[in-house]
This record gives C-alpha cells, structure tokens and sequence, in this order.
C-alpha cells in the first residue's frame, strides 16, 4: 500500500479555504436575519449610527443588534468606526442587500440556507436510501420563491420580458388567452392580468397554499381575468387552447417534465408561443465552472429541485440541467423552433421562445 504525498502548500491553501466556506455559510445566516429583520433596509437610510441608535430605530432589541452587527462588520459587510462606536451601511453594499434594490438584492438569497438546514436529516436518509424530501417537508418554500421572483418579475416582466417574443405585446392588448405552468403563488399572472385587461390569464399549480395566495391577490387587485386552478400540470389536456403558455423556473422541478411539455405543446395555438424562462446553465458540469453561483445552485438543485422530483418517482433533472437537454426535450415535445434570450441583471435565468411549424 502506498502512501499519497502531500503537497502541504495546497492542504494549507485548502484549509484557508475551508475557513473561508465556514465563514460564508453562517455569515449567510445572519445576512437572512438582516434580510428578515429589515436591519438591512432600515441601517441604508441611517447616517453612522450606534447599535442603541439602529435598534431604535428598526425597533429590536439591541443586545441582539449588536452582536449581529459584530458579525457583519467581521465579515465586511458593515463598516465600523471604534472611536465613535458607529456602524455604517455602505450604499455600495446596500445595493446588493436592501429591498429598493429590486432584482439586485442577493440578500433574500440567503434565505434558503436555513430551509434546506431543516430538511438535511431527510436529504441524508435519502444519499442512502434513495427516493427524496417531498415537497412538503420545504415549510416556507413558497413564500420565499414568491418573494425572490417577484423582484424579477416586479422589474422586467412587462417592459423587458414580454417584448421578448416578437409582436406578443400587441396581442395581449388586444386580447388572448395565457397559461402559467407551475405559477406558485401566482403573481406574475397577476402582474400580467393587471397590464393587459383585454386578455384571459390562467395559473395552474399543484399547491393549493399557491393558489390561495394567487386568488387572493387577484381579488385585491380587482382583476376579473385571472383564475387560479389547483392542478398537476403533468395532467394538462386542452389541445389549441391558448395563445401564450409560461413557465417560470418550473419545468426542471417537474417529475414528469416531458410530459408536461408534450402537454403545454399540445395546448397551443396555431402561432402560439411557450416561454420557458429556467436556469442559464450547460448539460456539462465541466462548462458550469465558470458560472459565478455554480457552486449554489449545484447545491440547491441537491437540496431541492432534483430531490422533490425524485420524492415522486420522477426524472430528477435538477437545477443545473441545462440548455443542451432542455433543447433536446423542448424538441421532442414538437417545438421546431427554440431561441434562447437573456435579460440585463438577470444572470440567473435563461429565456426560452419556443415554437412550432
């Protein structure tokens, strides 16, 4: 037996970076808790201000804020002066952690950590066992979706994504009928509803909690051209029904994702368009590397998209399945035509504009 020799430069290198990933990993928990709090929010609007003067006003309690704010200011996110024992938000760092950041704010991101923390039991027993962490074992899952995807949704679905697809604006002011595959809680069928009256929105999701959250936004919002329906979107059958189907970030959670886009296939019109938006990624892991958040979604993908899919049996594509297999799949399901776009601060996502002959 032979003994592998150690390059001790690159064991100490590595546990420098070890340290840095721990770090980083509870750093995220509290950046979540400033995110949470508002801490985040109410510190951009302060000029250098004391913990009792931050947890006044932010109305917490300070013992807390201040030890939060020992953390953050270890991990450079917020700056401190010992002389005047004052704290400052950096507007250069606020633009990535407050809400009036829009799309921008990385801080709601961080969130998840402690989401996939309560399932890592489930998730161990399924490295051994197999099979995965059904859906309903992700708690909070859908209002922190909602919330990540309505800052994207908020600030470019109508202006920058619709335009996307050639003429399609025009057509939703006069009036056409669209589905959104997987809508959660609903709201960019809302967003839509809203913009353009003169056409009929459908959302169609297997959560009920979803579509709760969707019916009522639209009743607050007074629309009376946006329904909302519990349902499996595996299960779609209404051939040459609709103008315009959606999916957002949807289809690779899917258990049976080809099945649901033989389905959204069929349910097009003649001239009708499939907007898949889903994350910008290749098929090849080794093409990824380069990615600035491979390493996050890899593991979010790991912790949920391919585990709730493999929870029912299903094909388990993950996060991270990339163009390559999601052009192969969008072929099969009939689609002759497949352009990839993408959107200006959105590196997350890569934007389909799928359509037949």
């Amino acid at each position: 037996m032979t003994t592998q020799q150690i390059d001790q430069a690159k064991a100490e290198a590595f546990g420098g970076q070890m340290i840095g990933m721990l770090n980083g990993g509870l750093l995220s928990l509290m950046t979540s808790v400033g995110h949470r709090t508002g801490l985040f929010d109410k510190m951009s609007t302060l000029p250098p201000s004391t913990s009792d003067d931050i947890a006044r006003a932010a109305g917490l309690n300070e013992r807390y804020v201040r030890e939060w704010l020992g953390s953050m200011v270890a991990g450079g996110i917020i700056e401190y002066d010992p002389g005047t024992k004052a704290y400052r938000l950096p507007p250069e760092h606020a633009a990535s952690l407050t809400r009036s950041a829009g799309p921008g704010n990385l801080a709601t991101l961080a969130q998840w950590l402690s989401l996939f923390g309560n399932v890592e039991d489930d998730l161990v027993h399924s490295f051994h066992k197999g099979g995965g962490v059904p859906y309903s074992r992700f708690g909070k899952f859908q209002e922190l979706m909602a919330e990540e995807s309505a800052r994207v949704v908020d600030a470019t679905l109508i202006e920058v994504t619709l335009p996307l697809i050639p003429a399609i604006v025009d057509r939703l002011k006069q009036g056409i009928d669209v589905l959104d595959v997987g809508c959660g809680q609903g709201h960019a069928i809302n967003v839509m509803a809203s913009a353009f009256p003169n056409s009929r929105f459908t959302g169609y999701d297997f959560s009920y909690e979803g579509v709760a959250a969707g019916q009522e936004e639209a009743r607050q919002r007074g629309l009376s051209n946006a329904r909302f329906v519990a349902k499996d979107v595996a299960t779609i059958d209404e051939p040459r029904s609709y103008d315009l189907i959606t999916a957002f970030d949807a289809i690779h959670d899917q258990a049976a994702p080809a099945k649901v886009l033989d389905g959204v296939s069929k349910a097009l019109r003649a001239g009708g368009v499939f907007l898949m938006v889903d994350i910008a990624a290749s098929s090849n892991l080794e093409e990824n590397l380069g990615h600035p958040m491979a390493p996050m979604m890899y593991a979010v993908s790991t912790a949920h998209c391919m585990t709730v899919s493999l929870a029912l049996n299903g094909a388990g594509l993950g996060t991270m399945w990339g163009e390559q297999l999601a052009r192969s799949m969008l072929a099969d399901a009939g689609f002759s035509k497949v352009d990839v776009k993408s959107v200006e601060g959105d590196i997350m996502n890569a934007y389909y504009l799928c359509t037949k002959d």
